[in-house]
């Protein structure tokens, strides 16, 4: 089995769900585990301990500047380092564009796309500290986006909006980072959680003896740690993954191309582009 054994990682949104299936999981590999959460750290935190492993609560907002360093400086202050960040805090306010609030957009944005950066940005800065210093990096960042954010779900502009954002910070901090030893890629993973509970077919279980649950969210977080390896030299990458099935994603990808040697008119374009086939968007006008 891979060990992460004495290695230190953060886990964002651990309370319940992925964020605790991950915490859990980390810590039978021998991770020393950071557990925030608003609310729900401690009974994670009690739980790794009284299986054996070591480790400490964190309280408070992603989405806060400070609160996000103090998470770094706590790791490092308790376990003497930190070697993986797991970004997985999340919310939902799904409504259809036109019902939308500002404040529902607002909370989305915020807990997700700068949930994640917050965490990132400070532990970035630890680690190009370490390696200025002359002390050897292997670090490991996971991001947590969404099939929504890599192709769109109606009623969830925030979110989609907010996770694309990932997928795509994801890919710059990668490039970013490698100088300083630390790997970046993203999961895309569709469990059952308080978030998805009353999602379509996520309230659905297989609980015949022997049966396979292919929403348990304890599915996803072998990927996490395999990512969170010091064995993996993947970066820069997202994966799909629901049940046993994972699928490496792809950026926007030129598809179709259309070139001239000189400016385009309008009426070239028009009978350029009017030749490509009807996609899932098409707009149909009403009557």
């Amino acid at each position: 089995m891979t060990s992460l054994e004495g290695r230190t990682a953060i886990v964002t949104g651990a309370g319940r769900g992925l964020g605790r299936a991950h915490a859990l999981l980390l810590s039978q590999l021998g991770v020393r585990v950071v557990v925030n959460d608003t609310d729900a750290a401690g009974d994670v935190v009690a739980e790794i301990q009284a299986a054996g492993g070591q480790a400490v609560a964190h309280f408070g907002s992603v989405s806060d500047w400070n609160t996000a360093r103090e998470m770094t400086e706590l790791a490092v202050q308790t376990f003497g380092g930190l070697d993986i960040l797991v970004n997985n805090a999340g919310i939902l306010r799904d409504r259809m564009l036109v019902n939308m609030s500002e404040a529902e957009w607002d909370a989305v944005v915020d807990v997700h796309l700068k949930g994640h950066f917050c965490p990132l940005r400070h532990a970035a800065a630890y680690w190009r500290s370490e390696r200025k210093a002359g002390r050897t990096v292997d670090a490991s960042i996971v991001n947590t986006s969404s099939g929504s954010g890599l192709r769109g779900n109606p009623g969830q502009i925030n979110y989609a909006s907010a996770k694309a954002g990932i997928a795509t910070m994801t890919l710059v901090a990668a490039r970013e980072l490698a100088r300083y030893g630390v790997r970046v890629n993203a999961i895309s993973p569709v469990a059952r959680t308080r978030m998805t509970e009353n999602a379509p077919g996520l309230g659905d279980r297989i609980d015949s003896q022997g049966g396979f649950d292919k929403w348990a969210p304890e599915n996803v977080s072998p990927l996490v740690a395999w990512l969170a390896s010091p064995e993996c030299r993947l970066s820069g990458e997202v994966f799909g993954i629901v049940g046993g099935r994972i699928t490496r994603q792809e950026c926007w990808t030129e598809r179709e191309t259309f070139e001239i040697d000189h400016r385009w008119s309008v009426d070239q374009l028009r009978s350029a582009l009017e030749q490509l086939p009807a996609g899932p968007s098409e707009f149909a006008p009403s009557a």
